[in-house]
């Protein structure tokens, strides 16, 4: 099967289309033809050495899929060979086929095509299990989600709405307007304003109540800041940098917490009860039109080097899919 294999760390030149193995499913796993899967920033920070992917014969990134069960593992009983299935994966999805547990994929919704979901999961697990199973976000209430633009922004832009709670989002100026017409609740220029200043008279001084971070850096102080009573800031990126210096103090009278998560480094368990979860009270409002995958620009997997280029600039709003095939290897 053919796949982008990382040679060695650089820049995106390194990125090789070579044939390799294809895998085998284990008892409990399904096969998949790959249609499609995207551009995360954990796929950038791999391809440069600075987050290594599972061990692997192959350095093959790509962190989620959308594809065609092809066969089965001898204990697998929930898919059928033909079955339009997505997930997220510790890596491995740039390539024509992949193996996933049978209880982390998920049904791809009926209205959507393959190509779509591919740039489905990853995102929009992370953004919901960030607001609200790690920061507890309920109806009536604000979030704060910086980056607002990007795949996790967007995502989390549409599951504040539709979860009935307010949300003030950070992006360039470019983006605002887009940020906007997703649903956000106020859109700040952070190049040009004053974004604390703004979550505040926003909020007429009360503050947010979760706030999604993949920034990292030197907005904690302005984070915590931003936070109403009791309020909880989850890190999920830091794009500005992993260090930061703040006060402890500023958390105590707020009784403030700061989580940070990842999913590519849980458990199978962890991801099949996430998945699942998220199956069940988030994907069917893809299928009634609550919800959509926005997305900026297409690549086909031969230009992978070109889509890394384009994340690399900034440029997008929403996610950059990766078309592998139309339907997934015969």
């Amino acid at each position: 099967m053919r796949a982008a294999v990382i040679t060695q760390h650089g820049d995106p030149e390194v990125l090789q289309i070579q044939d390799i193995p294809a895998p085998q499913p284990g008892p409990e796993e399904v096969l998949v033809d790959v249609a499609a899967s995207a551009l995360n920033r954990a796929d950038l920070l791999q391809r440069m050495g600075l987050y290594p992917g599972p061990p692997a014969d192959f350095d093959v990134p790509g962190l989620e899929f959308a594809g065609r069960v092809t066969a089965l593992g001898v204990e697998t009983t929930r898919w059928s060979v033909g079955d339009r299935v997505m997930g997220i994966t510790s890596g491995a999805a740039h390539a024509e086929q992949l193996v996933a547990h049978q209880d982390l994929a998920m049904e791809v919704p009926e209205n959507m095509d393959l190509q779509t979901a591919g740039g489905l999961p990853e995102v929009f697990i992370t953004a919901w299990d960030a607001l609200v199973l790690q920061g507890g976000l309920q109806a009536g209430q604000t979030a704060l989600v910086h980056a607002g633009a990007s795949g996790v922004g967007t995502a989390a832009i549409q599951i504040c709405r539709h979860l009935g709670a307010k949300v003030i989002v950070t992006a360039s100026g470019p983006k605002v307007a887009r940020c906007t017409e997703l649903g956000a609740d106020l859109a700040i220029d952070y190049t040009s304003q004053d974004w604390a200043v703004e979550v505040k008279d926003f909020t007429d001084g009360q503050g947010v109540d979760v706030v999604l971070d993949v920034i990292g850096g030197e907005y904690l102080e302005k984070n915590v800041r931003s936070l109403a009573l009791g309020g909880t800031i989850v890190q999920v990126g830091v794009m500005g940098g992993g260090k930061a210096t703040f006060s402890l103090g500023m958390l105590l009278p707020k009784r403030a917490t700061l989580r940070g998560t990842v999913l590519r480094g849980r458990s199978t368990e962890e991801k099949i009860a996430v998945s699942q979860a998220f199956s069940e009270q988030i994907l069917p409002g893809f299928i009634n039109g609550a919800l959509e995958v926005v997305v900026d620009r297409r690549f086909s997997l031969d230009d992978i080097a070109q889509a890394h280029h384009y994340m690399a600039s900034n440029a997008s709003v929403g996610k950059i899919i990766l078309e592998i095939s139309p339907e997934g290897v015969n």
